[in-house]
């Protein structure tokens, strides 16, 4: 199994930055996706932005000039930067990694207008 620490979520005016941070531990040898996923309330989750071990990323349109995933291999972390951020982007932010299919347990975003 892979267990992933999430850290750097909180609380931030509309205009504003966060990083958030990701360190996956366990069975991570085979570990080659990592990225993150919110959930609003009300609202399904869906995937904010992901990056693989050769660096390839991708974004959810939403975020796309505004977020920034990167990865450090050698500490098995990934990062989400997050600037200009809006009201519409509070959520639950969970970070992911496969394979074996991993979960953090969440971080708590709040924008406020």
């Amino acid at each position: 199994q892979v267990q992933l620490v999430e850290s750097g979520g909180g609380l931030v005016q509309a205009g504003g930055s966060l990083r958030l941070s990701c360190a996956a531990s366990g069975s991570i040898f085979r570990l080659n996706t990592m990225g993150w996923y919110r959930q609003a309330p009300g609202k399904q989750r869906e995937l904010v932005a992901i990056i693989n071990s050769g660096g390839r990323t991708n974004y959810v349109d939403s975020v796309k000039g505004r977020c920034t995933i990167s990865m450090d291999n050698a500490k098995n972390t990934v990062y989400l930067q997050m600037n200009s951020l809006k009201p519409e982007d509070t959520a639950v932010y969970y970070c992911y990694a496969a394979p074996p299919v991993g979960w953090g347990q969440g971080t708590q975003v709040t924008v406020s207008s």
